[in-house]
């Protein structure tokens, strides 16, 4: 298991996987989205990433759809 930093992308949450609040790394993370389309320009989105520190469980979020 990966010991948690106190980097200020580091936050505590609660992990789907674990069950309980452990430490995460957190990213923002620009997606294109429908790439073989001719609007795949223009088609970029912003994703959430979190990544447990227990047991390294990574999940996504579209931020605009929160």
């Amino acid at each position: 298991m990966t010991q948690p930093t106190n980097s200020p992308t580091d936050t505590t949450e609660l992990c789907q996987h674990c069950l309980q609040e452990t430490p995460h790394s957190v990213r923002i993370e620009i997606r294109t989205e429908n790439e073989g389309s001719e609007n795949a320009a223009l088609s970029r989105e912003p994703y959430r990433i979190t990544e447990c520190q227990e047991c390294e469980t990574a999940t996504d979020q579209r931020m605009n759809s929160i």
